[in-house]
């Protein structure tokens, strides 16, 4: 390995990758970093994210470590609240079921907020994420749900931002560069396969850390894992990501690990194309279900829309509205609640209806069964506790009672005109199975060893999240995993550099 041009080869393009490359070059290390997407294209499906990050904080003196430029307007009128470590955990283990691995949650909890002051120290700029985590109520912002910040730009601001900072450090850059295969020797892993350019060759490293993501943008993967429908379901970010650094770690030896049949899934824009354009302007989110009732082909509820904040079940719902006839349903508003609905509802290319009376919208929702949305509406309305005010910062408790699925929160009545529904179907963000890592992060084989030479970060991991997720976890989790990995792959690579 004393021939090997780089000491640490990074696959993949996103946020873990760019920590992780980032982190190795800090530690004394040659990187090179290899994108299978065209320039104009990188960043994975970081580029594709809100940019917010989950970290354990002390409400105003956390932030303005990273958002120094706060106006006294913003200082006063914004009540950022705190969020510990051990509500973090709690956070972790209640929407995964107690499932996600201990010792990685711990580490995700414990560096979060070092790691996001150390995106800030690489040039990464963040605001306080008032649009996703903050109502304004009473004249005043309150943040719940444990994220504050995001990075300047969204996703594809934040990963500029690496990009900008590992050329500056040196880090070399190939794109069209797809890994194939890891080479092994008997020292480990010593490189990887790849094509570029049509061409195949060899690139070998001292270390290879994997972080080119799962495979959500695999129709016969998420079919044979997710199960029967998944095919149809709509990609939200890169169309890259097709398990290859997850293949290619299992033929290397490696151990499967996770929850292989979850994903990240959300309400989605129902006529959205296939996968994720990341120059599009166009917003296919719909994230305000919590304020609304859902509605499906039968015209009947098939989810507690308030049973939490959005951060807590926007990303597990997306696989209930597939399990749908028909794979979409409706969320639907009146104006109690429209002007608490973000921008995305009002984004072209919104599959929308609007009218003055219920019988009218529900006449103009496409494939809804109109006398039972009708009666739905009714029984909906007549048993929504009427004497527990409505208040979108907490979970404020008014709630339905009687109905076979009772809504807990933001229930208000259907009847204030007009009315507006907005179609939606499932949108997968990420998968949940992949590889078994340490908190190290270095990839393990069936008997619990590392492979030495291996190290991988970011969606590809598995362990962490089960049915659900955290909002804002996930780049959290890629920056904390991909700085760890670039760490220990730099050390591994040292001693034969020396």
């Amino acid at each position: 390995m004393d021939n090997a041009p780089f000491d640490v080869i990074v696959v993949g393009g996103g946020n873990a990758a760019m920590c992780a490359a980032l982190s190795a070059r800090e530690h004394g290390a040659s990187v090179l970093m290899l994108e299978r997407a065209a320039e104009e294209q990188r960043g994975g499906n970081s580029a594709f994210t809100g940019g917010g990050f989950r970290m354990v904080h002390n409400g105003l003196e956390t932030v303005l470590k990273v958002v120094p430029d706060l106006s006294e307007g913003e200082i006063a009128n914004t009540d950022f609240g705190a969020y510990t470590a051990a509500e973090y955990l709690d956070d972790l283990g209640r929407v995964t079921q107690y499932y996600c691995d201990p010792d990685l949650a711990e580490s995700l909890v414990n560096n979060s907020t070092d790691t996001v002051q150390w995106l800030h120290g690489r040039g990464v700029r963040f605001v306080p994420r008032f649009g996703r985590y903050a109502f304004k109520h009473e004249g005043r912002f309150k943040f719940f749900g444990g994220t504050v910040v995001e990075a300047v730009g969204g996703g594809r601001g934040l990963v500029e931002s690496e990009y900008k900072a590992a050329v500056k450090q040196g880090v070399v850059i190939r794109y069209r560069t797809q890994a194939r295969s890891l080479v092994c020797g008997r020292g480990g892993v010593e490189g990887v396969r790849v094509v570029t350019d049509g061409e195949e060759m060899v690139l070998r490293a001292r270390s290879v850390v994997l972080a080119c993501g799962g495979f959500e943008a695999n129709r016969e993967w998420r079919t044979r894992y997710l199960g029967a429908g998944w095919d149809m379901a709509k990609v939200r970010g890169t169309r890259y990501n097709t398990g290859d650094g997850i293949r290619m770690a299992l033929e290397a030896g490696a151990q499967s690990h996770g929850q292989w049949s979850g994903c990240h899934s959300v309400s989605w824009e129902r006529h959205a194309p296939d996968f994720g354009d990341i120059d599009s302007r166009t917003a296919f989110s719909r994230n305000g279900y919590p304020f609304s009732i859902m509605i499906n082909a039968e015209g009947n509820r098939f989810v507690d829309e308030g049973a939490d904040f959005r951060n807590y079940t926007y990303a597990k719902y997306g696989r209930v509205v597939l399990q749908q006839p028909g794979s979409f349903a409706w969320h639907v508003f009146d104006a109690h609640v429209a002007h608490l609905l973000h921008d995305e509802y009002k984004s072209r290319g919104a599959t929308k209806v609007q009218a003055d009376t219920i019988e009218e919208l529900v006449a103009r929702m496409e494939d809804v069964n109109a006398p039972q949305f009708l009666q739905t509406v009714r029984e909906y309305n007549a048993a929504i506790r009427q004497d527990v005010a409505f208040n979108p910062n907490i979970k404020d408790g008014r709630g339905t009672q009687g109905l076979a699925i009772n809504k807990s929160n933001w229930a208000n009545p259907l009847n204030k005109p007009p009315f507006v529904a907005y179609s939606v179907t499932c949108g997968i963000t990420f998968t949940f199975g992949g590889l078994k890592i340490n908190p190290a992060t270095q990839v393990l084989d069936i008997n619990d060893r590392p492979l030495p030479g291996l190290f991988a970060a970011g969606e590809l991991v598995g362990g962490l999240f089960y049915y659900n997720y955290p909002g804002s976890s996930g780049l959290m989790a890629g920056a904390v995993f991909g700085r760890i990995a670039g760490r220990e792959a730099a050390g591994h690579a040292r001693p034969a550099s020396s």
